[in-house]
């Protein structure tokens, strides 16, 4: 388990970000220089053969992308990298997160690990994680002694 640092106003801060948009606030909000950590959002659904869990990573390549099963947890890690200034252009306004991700999803019993997949295209992420074959179950007598 990795150590996070405490910010003990982030979460207030984001909630009062999300409320109060720039244009009614009457101080400017610091938007450059800060840190922020960032998680993709995912979905999480099943069919009869698998689990699909299913990312949004716009502006991630696929290459800066590490999927790995541990201990039944699997775990989705990767960075997007902040687009290079063009010459002759200047930045205003920052709104979209980059840096380092991770989210860790714990995996049901019945998850076959050796089966995992994941692909890729254009920014969301699909990874599929096969069920194992349930053998179905015969009655068995025990004998009492």
């Amino acid at each position: 388990m990795a150590i996070k640092k405490w910010e003990p106003f982030g979460d207030f801060d984001d909630l009062f970000n999300r409320l109060i948009p720039a244009s009614f606030s009457r101080f400017p909000r610091l938007e450059t220089g800060m840190k922020v950590d960032w998680a993709p959002s995912a979905d999480i659904s099943e069919n009869e053969t698998e689990f699909l869990i299913r990312a949004e990573l716009p502006g991630v390549k696929k290459e800066d992308i590490r999927v790995k099963v541990s201990d039944g947890v699997l775990t989705l890690e990767g960075e997007r990298r902040q687009e290079k200034e063009e010459k002759g252009e200047r930045t205003h306004r920052v709104e979209r997160f980059y840096g380092s991700f991770s989210r860790s999803f714990a995996l049901p019993d019945n998850a076959d690990v050796s089966g995992v997949k994941a692909e890729s295209k254009d920014g969301p992420l699909t990874i599929k994680i096969p069920k194992l074959k349930s053998t179905p179950t015969r009655a068995l007598d025990v004998k009492v002694e």
